[in-house]
């Protein structure tokens, strides 16, 4: 690879943040990748994602397999996108200016970003629930102003701007002590319900509420989507993470011993436990926050909750601050930082109105999750026909931080790349017009991603 020297590099296009790693100080093995995983799937999203499609009428052994199964699809872009992050040291607003150009590959990074602080208002919003729980608990008189959740609220999003502010060092020591805390919490929310419950046997012998097998796949393809679409924001921007590994095993082993074991083994927790709740209270409580409030000791909900708080900050500073920074930061590189793009990722989150996301699970799996996989699913589609199809995993570094070189197109963006995303996001959302055409976007990520990867691809080849 050539040396990126400053003759080499527009400034515009470049800053200390988004430059190439060097190979010495890659240095992630196979250990670091699969705990990054624990840690980003231990969290209150998974569970909830589980426990949603157990409130949606499947049974334990049908939630979880959809679960499974949607996340091994997932980890194929994943680690697809991952080879140039691993191989080049570049992260994802670089690696898209191979097939955007370097002034279009804002357009991707943008939407990826604006996804991201979706997720950074929901997670903000768990904690700020969380918070609100416990003054319920030990000050009932106190919480009972219809003023404090949303105190709680602010108060957990000005932590995470706190978090943000200190830097990416603060975000690694998080990393190592949040999953343990909510797997914790987890467990001992299967322990506490499933007591009550009468034993995991009454828990697990609940039937699916599915009466045909029609009735079951009407919610199980979407479902498949949303499952997809949990991950799919990650699966393009894995090469800010993969750019620190120390080689492309490391990176792919460690991402495929993490993400389906830990996701799916988390997701446990949340079937079983939502399923015990409707033993107990005669409707599934998808929500932990609203389980954890009705344990008897409030010492040891005290207990869960700040362990809750801790694991909900981890899996928002690492999830979903690392890619928007970068990606604003790509806009403007002289005057957007890292640190000024994590903190325009929280202002951006709040005004995305996180708590009518978290509704119900209809919201949460089949507005959010299907909806923003209609936008990303044709990105991925994009990225992987460039990189492997296109240019058989060869890029030019320098000229991904120069304008006139070879990425440079029509003015700094490829016309045939924009076309593709435009194609493919139609195609896939048009379904929410088109009554007929609904299965469109109950597939939106698989759509997205075939139409714009072909459309792509006969694109380019013609050029």
């Amino acid at each position: 690879m050539m040396p990126l020297t400053e003759t080499a590099r527009d400034p515009s296009l470049y800053n200390p943040d988004l430059a190439p790693i060097k190979p010495v100080l890659r240095t992630w093995g196979i250990y670091n990748y699969a705990s990054l995983w624990v840690a980003m799937s231990v969290c209150i999203p998974t569970y909830m994602l589980a426990s949603g499609l157990i409130a949606g009428g499947m049974s334990w052994k049908q939630a979880i397999g959809t679960i499974l199964l949607g996340n091994l699809i997932v980890l194929v872009p994943m680690l697809l996108n991952a080879h140039a992050g691993a191989k080049y040291g570049i992260p994802f607003p670089v690696f898209v200016r191979a097939s955007f150009g370097v002034r279009g590959a804002n357009v991707p990074a943008v939407l990826r970003a604006i996804v991201a602080c979706g997720w950074f208002g929901i997670q903000a919003w768990i904690g700020g629930q969380a918070i609100y729980s416990m003054l319920r608990i030990l000050l009932p008189s106190a919480a009972a102003n219809p003023v404090f959740p949303w105190l709680c609220f602010f108060a957990f999003w000005l932590l995470n701007m706190l978090v943000i502010w200190r830097g990416i060092e603060t975000i690694k020591f998080l990393e190592g002590v949040g999953a343990p805390f909510m797997l914790g919490v987890g467990l001992l929310l299967l322990w506490w319900i499933t007591r009550k419950a009468g034993g995991l046997g009454p828990v697990l012998r609940t039937p699916s509420r599915f009466h045909s097998t029609g009735e079951f796949l009407r919610f199980f393809l979407p479902s498949l989507t949303g499952m997809v679409g949990f991950w799919a924001t990650v699966a393009l921007n894995i090469p800010d993470f993969t750019r620190y590994a120390r080689s492309q095993r490391a990176q792919a082993i460690g991402q495929a011993l993490g993400l389906p074991p830990a996701m799916t083994l988390y997701a446990f927790i949340g079937v079983a436990v939502t399923s015990a709740s409707a033993v107990l209270f005669g409707h599934p409580i998808w929500d932990p926050v609203a389980l954890l409030g009705k344990f008897q000791q409030p010492v040891v909900a005290s207990v869960a909750l700040v362990a809750l708080l801790i694991a909900t900050l981890n899996t928002n500073v690492a999830a979903n601050v690392v890619s928007p920074s970068n990606d604003f930061s790509n806009l403007n590189p002289r005057l957007i930082s890292f640190r000024t793009g994590g903190l325009i990722t929280g202002f951006v989150g709040l005004c995305m109105f996180p708590w009518k996301l978290l509704t119900d699970f209809n919201s949460y799996i089949f507005g959010w999750l299907i909806g923003y996989a209609g936008f990303l699913g044709p990105i991925a589609g994009i990225m992987i026909i460039d990189y492997f199809v296109v240019r058989r995993a060869r890029l030019d570094v320098p000229s991904l931080y120069r304008r006139n070189g070879l990425y440079e197109y029509r003015n700094g963006v490829n016309p045939r790349a924009l076309l593709s995303l435009a194609a493919g996001v139609c195609v896939a959302l048009c379904g929410l017009a088109l009554p007929p055409l609904r299965w469109l976007y109950d597939y939106s990520w698989f759509v997205g991603f075939t139409v714009s990867g072909a459309v792509y691809f006969l694109c380019m080849r013609r050029s």
